[in-house]
């Protein structure tokens, strides 16, 4: 039994008197149920899929519901119209809608205007500003919603008609064998509307390149690649649609004290052999503007690592800070007055070795292996 063998409204299930709204529910709900992919290899329900969609490309069509409504079957035989007989086998792109969602069928209806472009600029910031935070001004030069057509691209005082191609639809549908394709509107690109007389403030564009000047806040913790977003104000959607975002990359500078690593500072310190020998107190500034004092042990080594809890970067978003690490690096004197070097040969002179036992282990390796190279 074919399509063209049973009513098309009880294919549908439907009342002759239904509206088109109830007609295309009704389609959607059987074409659910009965889709191929919903019953794989069940030859009976691909049948009826065809037949239920033979039924509705002639009932959607208001021309062709009336020729069937006054004719029947007949309307479409012999010669009587392209109708179902035809071999359009439905609205692919609605039954794609009620299975997948708007992901393909798009809503049936025309597409919105794409939104504007995200917007790219990169600041760069001092390593205080990032401690601190501050709020800056920038100045960029964006696409910007037209004034005198407020964006709609048509010269004032006049309209967008609808697409002759597409019929306001956004969409055009082409068959290709079995299936109906459907593509976005090559007229009005999917807008289902086209400008008759376009601004010519912008030329139909509905937008023009303005300088804009933004204020920026930048939270104190920030680093390098923090991304910083303001909303709305990337550039704006063609025919008034809304606009993209702009994101803030920020660059904090080397600095000529501080390293960092996340929230952790680390500063570089020379001190004097004397300083290292016999232990003391050193100031340094933190990057808040504080002094910090640092103790220095007796008989500490280049290299070593001291860490002050809580002086490092603020915490971005967060509460607390990191910590500041002073790594020490022991300086030895290039120039002596007479007194310092007799004094330090004083020092030589009374030296047992015990001093420093990193020197004196080094050593005694060096003569327990040139002892067994001469074995």
């Amino acid at each position: 039994m074919s399509a063209t063998e049973i009513d098309f409204y009880e294919l549908l299930e439907c009342e002759r008197t239904a509206d088109d709204k109830t007609i295309k529910s009704s389609y959607r709900k059987l074409a659910m149920k009965w889709h191929p992919d919903k019953n794989p290899g069940d030859k009976e329900a691909e049948t009826r899929f065809k037949m239920i969609s033979v039924a509705y490309d002639c009932l959607k069509d208001p021309q062709k519901r009336a020729a069937y409504d006054r004719y029947g079957h007949a309307a479409f035989q012999n010669g009587g119209g392209a109708g179902p007989g035809g071999g359009d086998f439905g609205d692919i792109g609605d039954i794609f809608e009620s299975i997948f969602g708007q992901a393909f069928g798009g809503g049936g209806g025309r597409q919105q205007a794409r939104r504007g472009a995200d917007l790219r600029y990169d600041m760069e910031i001092g390593l205080e500003d990032a401690f601190h935070g501050k709020k800056t001004e920038i100045e960029i030069e964006v696409s910007a919603a037209c004034e005198p057509c407020h964006g709609s691209g048509a010269e004032p005082g006049t309209g967008a008609r609808r697409c002759n191609m597409c019929g306001g639809h956004g969409k055009v549908r082409a068959q290709q064998g079995f299936f109906v394709v459907e593509r976005t509107c090559p007229t009005c690109h999917g807008r289902g509307e086209v400008i008759e007389k376009p601004c010519r403030a912008c030329g139909g564009e509905g937008r023009v390149d303005k300088p804009q000047t933004l204020e920026v806040d930048i939270p104190p913790g920030v680093d390098s690649g923090t991304r910083i977003r303001l909303s709305g104000k990337g550039e704006a959607g063609p025919f008034g649609a809304p606009p993209g975002d702009l994101y803030i990359f920020l660059h904090v500078r080397r600095h000529a004290v501080f390293e960092r690593e996340s929230t952790t500072l680390i500063t570089r310190v020379p001190i004097t052999f004397t300083t290292a020998a016999l232990g003391g107190e050193i100031e340094i500034p933190g990057v808040d503007g504080e002094r910090l004092s640092v103790i220095i042990p007796a008989g500490i080594q280049s290299g070593k690592q001291l860490r002050k809890r809580g002086a490092g970067m603020p915490v971005l978003q967060g509460r607390g800070r990191g910590d500041m690490v002073i790594e020490i690096s022991v300086e030895t004197p290039t120039k002596l007055s007479a007194r310092q070097k007799e004094l330090l040969r004083e020092l030589q002179e009374t030296e047992t070795g015990e001093e420093c036992p990193g020197s004196k282990g080094f050593f005694e390796r060096i003569k327990a292996a040139f002892s067994g190279l001469a074995d």
